[in-house]
């Protein structure tokens, strides 16, 4: 025995355990006061990890400890997060070299006592029925010889649940249980047994007491299923696994309670007995290899499971067991006849002649059972195919490729039948799958004329000369190999070019053929004929005429507009096409007419790009405007044609943007006026009726009232303006003597009449005043204007005025600008016709 002994325990004070010179891990060292140091510590830590310290203050050893000197001390820190407290205790450790000291200071003899304070076994029935408080068993210690102690005892059934189910008599220490224990719930309680003096010296370890309940059999096993489905396959070999079943039962596990036995106490049907159980491990197996679907494909087993390891007086639970037996395809399937005759007429096809039957005794609507039909032998022309009906298995023989009954009358094919499943044994002869024979009748049937080949063709050369006679299309009559009493009709001719003779098929031109024709490709005309027996049974054929080229078109320029835009490019390119066999095509030869314009001939030059196409430059600096110039293209074989090509120069970036404002040329020196330029001639008119009213209006005004003219009188012309209102930096004068627009320098203004042009701004005053605007008297005759100072100015507008006022205006129109016309969509190419 072990004897602790504690000299003190105040408040966070030193605490001193004497203890023996060894401890086992898990022994219990002592026990301090934690809450006289501390209130409600939440965290306790000791600084030595071979003890540990219990909520409770009790000190326990982690690990084995040896002492090697007399003493050891640590230290227990107890915290709360809470409260922010933080105390420490000491505790030293004495190894124990004296025996205890009598509880009486006058007593000086030492003396050894008996001890008897160690585990005691303890146990209990569950279930029991008392009567209660029962007594269990006395716990005594031998110094109760010396000191007076008082027992008490903690743990689960005392001061944890369930609560005070355990108590002991403090004086006698004899522990009592309160009530029955049901050991399923509880199969045993870890209690832990105290003896202290009644000054709370502790003079014994806390002892460990586990009671522990004994089990009584009163649990009946449990099957996990209350049925149990399994499947074996037919003709499985002896000892093969069919399923197992599984019992529980919560008795203590190890004992006769819970040791089980697997039976089976019935089988359905009967006779014969066909599967075993394993008693111990529940495993069923098959004790036969002669299980058979086509028998029976159901046995239901009933099942027993005991405990105490069957014995009749153990406890049992039943359960069935349903066991299916699966199929496998151990039957072949038969023909139900072993020959038969089937009848075709020649010439049909995708029509079904035959159907045959099998027998097979496996489950339906199995791979197993589904039978797969071959045709051995006799279609090596694949005439016929066979194929299952998922319906009724049946097989199903069909003609795809038509018979001629001309060629062969009768037919022999030997069909067999397997299953989609392999059998079920490895190796299988080739005779025991099932054969049959059918013998095939092909009928004869009065047959049409036959188109053969469907498309036959003629070779004419177009432009060959009208009623020309070339063979046609023949049709043949199957039984006579022969074209007798076979009529001939076309009956599609798309343009009309031929007829055909009725009784030989053979055609005659009826117009002239064109190779180059629309809707003629490749030199291919299809005509199609319609061919009549003497019973009006028909065929129908195509007759190709392949018309064969003849070089009667000469190449063409098919863009017959160029664009040449300045100064990023000074050539363009010019492509020819040839409508005829290329055998008659290019190589093509590029020149310039003779009869082109002179300008034009000196203005351009030709080189040659490839076969096709060649290269138009400007020789020389051509002004911006459209040329005519006229272009032979030879082909190969010395025909040429000449296409008038219209040369746009231009003052463009790309092709698009080509605009002449305009005017296009169109003739020898003749110009036509655009929308555009018409539009600006138009607006220019209605201005200058504008100024010529304003200046008739303002010399009748200074006729009343002279006003002298500036000096700058020879700025005063008459120029087109796009400005068609005022800005807003227009000044209006208050006294009506001066208008001005823009923001020109007042010593550049026009004095004279309606306005004058500034770098784009418009400037105009108006004169009011004794001027006068005299009309003309003829020609050489002068307007004279009356200013209100000394001196006057004449203005000679009748002589040479038309001539200056052209001269003046001509350049200027040029400047107008007006919105550029949306750019001109492409020329598309011209197909020759």
């Amino acid at each position: 025995m072990i004897c602790i002994f504690i000299y003190a325990c105040d408040a966070c004070k030193t605490v001193t355990f004497h203890v023996p010179s060894q401890l086992d891990a898990g022994k219990f060292v002592g026990r301090v006061n934690l809450e006289e140091c501390l209130q409600s510590p939440d965290r306790i830590r000791s600084s030595d990890a071979d003890f540990r310290v219990s909520e409770d203050g009790s000190v326990y050893t982690a690990s084995a400890v040896l002492f090697s000197s007399a003493k050891r001390h640590f230290t227990i820190s107890l915290s709360n997060a809470q409260e922010h407290g933080d105390q420490k205790i000491q505790v030293l450790l004495e190894h124990q070299t004296q025996a205890l000291q009598p509880s009486h200071p006058e007593e000086k003899v030492l003396r050894r006592a008996k001890r008897r304070w160690a585990p005691i076994p303890c146990s209990m029935m569950e279930n029991s029925l008392g009567p209660f408080p029962m007594f269990l068993q006395q716990i005594e210690s031998d110094t109760s010889q010396t000191y007076s102690i008082y027992y008490s005892i903690s743990g689960p059934g005392v001061d944890k649940a369930p609560l005070n189910l355990f108590y002991v008599e403090r004086n006698t220490g004899n522990l009592f249980c309160t009530g029955p224990v049901d050991r399923e719930q509880y199969d045993s309680f870890e209690l832990v047994a105290f003896a202290a003096t009644p000054d709370g010296y502790h003079p014994e370890f806390p002892l460990p007491l586990k009671i522990k309940i004994e089990d009584e059999n009163d649990n009946y096993p449990i099957f996990t299923n209350s049925t149990y489905i399994f499947t074996v396959a037919e003709h499985s070999r002896v000892g093969a696994t069919v399923g197992q079943v599984c019992a529980t039962d919560n008795d203590e596990p190890g004992s006769l309670h819970t040791l089980l036995k697997y039976s089976i106490v019935q089988q359905l049907p009967a006779a014969p007995t066909l599967f075993f159980m394993n008693p111990t491990t529940g495993m069923i197996t098959t004790t036969t290899s002669q299980l058979d679907r086509e028998v029976l494909d159901k046995y239901q087993l009933n099942i027993k499971v005991q405990d105490m390891n069957g014995q009749h007086f153990g406890l049992q639970t039943t359960a069935t067991c349903v066991i299916y037996i699966e199929d496998v395809n151990d039957h072949l399937p038969t023909f139900t006849r072993s020959s038969y005759v089937a009848f075709v007429e020649e010439n049909t096809v995708d029509v079904e002649i035959l159907r045959v039957s099998v027998e097979d005794k496996d489950l339906i609507n199995t791979a197993n059972w589904r039978a797969v039909y071959t045709i051995l032998s006799g279609n090596e022309n694949g005439h016929f195919k066979i194929v299952t009906d998922p319906k009724t298995n049946e097989g199903v023989l069909c003609v795809v490729k038509p018979l001629n009954y001309e060629e062969r009358q009768q037919l022999t094919l030997q069909i067999c039948v397997a299953n989609e499943a392999p059998y079920y044994r490895e190796t299988t002869s080739r005779s025991a799958v099932s054969t049959a024979t059918v013998t095939v009748n092909v009928k004869n049937q009065d047959e049409g004329p036959e188109c053969v080949p469907p498309v036959q063709t003629v070779r004419i050369k177009e432009n060959a000369p009208v009623n020309t006679r070339s063979s046609g299309y023949k049709a043949y009559n199957p039984d006579t190999k022969g074209s007798s009493g076979i009529r001939y009709k076309k009956i599609n001719d798309p343009k009309g070019w031929i007829t055909v003779d009725e009784n030989t098929g053979s055609i005659t031109t009826f117009r002239n053929l064109d190779r180059e024709a629309e809707s003629i490709r490749n030199g291919l005309y299809n005509v199609t004929i319609l061919a009549t027996d003497e019973v009006g049974r028909t065929c129908t054929g195509t007759l190709g005429i392949v018309l064969e080229d003849v070089n009667d078109n000469g190449p063409v320029i098919l863009r017959k507009t160029a664009v040449i835009c300045k100064p990023t490019m000074s050539s363009t390119e010019i492509v020819a096409f040839d409508p005829d066999d290329p055998a008659n095509g290019p190589p093509f030869t590029f020149s310039l007419e003779e009869d082109s314009d002179r300008d034009a001939r000196r203005a351009w030059g030709l080189t040659t790009i490839n076969d096709t196409a060649a290269r138009l430059y400007n020789q020389n600096d051509a002004p911006f405007g459209p040329y005519t110039v006229r272009v032979r293209v030879t082909d190969r074989h010395g025909l040429s044609s000449v296409t008038p090509l219209t040369v746009m120069v231009c003052d463009c970036i790309t092709e698009d943007d080509c605009s002449l404002r305009g005017l296009a040329r169109t003739g020898a020196g003749d110009f036509r006026l655009g929308k555009w330029a018409i539009l600006a001639i138009l607006l220019g008119i209605a201005l200058l009726f504008c100024i010529l009213f304003t200046l008739v209006c303002g010399a009748t005004g200074a006729a009343r009232k002279p006003k002298p003219l500036p000096d700058d009188l020879t700025q005063q012309n008459l120029i087109v303006s796009n400005t068609e209102a005022p800005g807003e930096d227009k000044v209006y004068s208050t006294n009506g003597f001066t208008h001005t627009v823009g923001g020109a320098g007042t010593g550049a203004r026009g004095t004279m009449g309606p306005g004058l042009i500034h770098g784009g701004q418009e400037t105009i005053e108006m004169v009011k005043g004794h001027q006068t605007l005299d009309s003309c008297r003829g020609p050489g005759q002068h307007h004279v204007l009356e200013a209100c100072g000394p001196g006057r100015v004449e203005v000679d507008t009748c002589r040479g005025a038309h001539s200056e006022w052209r001269s003046f205006t001509q350049p200027r129109l040029g400047e107008v600008r007006f919105p550029e016309p949306p750019a001109r969509p492409p020329i598309p190419p011209q197909l020759p016709t």
